[in-house]
């Protein structure tokens, strides 16, 4: 009988596409993937330690396990693993804990999968962690998250990422390339750029400091792949979005307009506090220069909340930048406090219930301009890559510029690319559409 073992992964693309990658090695070594909700012999838990919420969340996630099959080898990877792993290691019914070098060799610390009295622990100092592991991964049967770089040297004042996953990185664009060429061969309609800090690319990339290639290359290579019918950018540092990069995208055959870009504080005060490295005027450049050269562009925004030091002026700047950039959504973060952060130690700590109230408040802005971006595109002709999955009667979709649409239920249009006329906003804040005759690109 082969071993069963499943995946659960926490937070970001990245992880997504690294448990991906883990997954096909235990593939490789005989197992059967199977979902997490399923019983297996094995469960792999790729924690995540942005936030607090993150943390609290990897308990319950063992006992989800455990309640499937208490005898089955629990094995937590990932930044909260490299960060804590002796917190992880004392959490009931954990096994093995592996930090940032070791997760991609985890089927070499598996042995026969009996239970341990203690979590045992394999984790290195984060200096070790300067080797590159390419990754991808695919979710469904219409996008991919494709890795290009790992690790980061910025110093934010709020962030561990430095911390669990070490320098900054990058794969070789060879290895790039052939990756996003095995994808395509899968059928993979859209694949997604990923990583800590994509446009950082080149850095590290033959173990080196020195760019052997940059992110713009990055992208010309890609464009001219065949097969891919859309390439997307993920989160990208504003100061690293160069105009170059915007001009390309804007005449690309497969990048797609959609850009998103941390801000984090609409305040050059807070901005500083953060070392971040630019400051609003900046950050209005970056936006200007993308609708000016596609109008059409659907942008994100990155937003924290409630940061030491963030005043009631402070944030309502925030608001006000935010309210007044031409942007069509918004992640919002509530500042959360990470041990061995400069940001831990700061004065003029924000209490738990304003942060909250100042959450809400930008959610619900980011619910404004998201319907005003929706509504700027109706009667506009637009593709959509239609998803997989049956939810409640009805068919989603992404247009290249990130709207998303809705159709009942119809199992031929899965993983398909069609010419349409967005119509009508629905009640449930989605767009419906019509078909373009001669619809069906692929």
């Amino acid at each position: 009988m082969k071993k069963k073992v499943a995946f659960y992964t926490l937070g970001c693309k990245l992880n997504f596409s690294e448990t991906s990658t883990i997954a096909r090695s235990f593939v490789d070594e005989g197992f059967d993937r199977v979902d997490f909700s399923e019983v297996a012999d094995m469960y792999v838990i790729n924690t995540c330690s942005v936030t607090e919420n993150a943390d609290k969340r990897f308990k319950s996630i063992v006992k989800q396990a455990q309640k499937k099959n208490s005898k089955a080898f629990v094995a937590a990877v990932g930044c909260y693993a490299q960060l804590k792993p002796e917190e992880l290691a004392a959490v009931d019914g954990v096994d093995l804990v592996l930090g940032a070098t070791e997760k991609f060799k985890i089927t070499d610390y598996i042995n026969d999968l009996s239970k341990n009295d203690f979590g045992e622990i394999h984790s290195c100092e984060i200096e070790e962690a300067d080797f590159y592991v390419g990754s991808y991964a695919i979710g469904d049967r219409t996008r991919a998250f494709l890795k290009v770089q790992d690790g980061c040297d910025y110093k934010c004042t709020y962030c561990t990422i430095p911390l669990a996953r070490g320098v900054s990185r990058s794969d070789t664009l060879d290895n790039v390339l052939q990756n996003a060429a095995e994808i395509s061969a899968k059928g993979i309609k859209e694949i997604v750029l990923t990583g800590v800090n994509i446009g950082d690319y080149g850095k590290g990339e033959f173990g080196n400091k020195k760019h052997e290639h940059t992110f713009l290359d990055l992208v010309k290579a890609l464009d001219t792949i065949d097969g891919i019918h859309r390439l997307r950018i993920s989160s990208i540092e504003p100061n690293l979005l160069k105009n170059e990069t915007i001009e390309f995208v804007s005449k690309s055959n497969s990048f797609v307009p959609h850009f998103h870009i941390p801000l984090q504080s609409g305040s050059d005060v807070i901005l500083k506090l953060m070392r971040r490295r630019y400051l609003t005027n900046l950050y209005i450049d970056r936006v200007a220069k993308i609708k000016e050269v596609m109008p059409h562009a659907c942008i994100g925004v990155d937003v924290i909340v409630g940061f030491p030091g963030e005043t009631e002026e402070h944030f309502l700047e925030t608001y006000h930048f935010l309210n007044e950039l031409d942007i069509s959504y918004l992640h919002v973060f509530t500042y959360s406090e990470r041990d061995n952060t400069v940001a831990a130690a700061m004065e003029g700590v924000v209490s738990k219930n304003v942060r909250s109230k100042r959450s809400k408040m930008l959610r619900g802005l980011s619910v404004k301009k998201r319907r005003a971006f929706y509504e700027s595109q109706l009667g506009t002709t637009r593709t959509v890559l239609f998803e997989g999955e049956n939810k409640e009667g009805y068919i989603h979709g992404f247009t290249e510029n990130y709207v998303k649409v809705k159709a009942t239920w119809n199992p031929a249009l899965v993983n398909t690319v069609h010419k349409i006329v967005l119509t009508e906003i629905a009640e449930d804040g989605l767009v419906r559409f019509s078909f373009v005759e001669s619809n069906v690109i692929v």
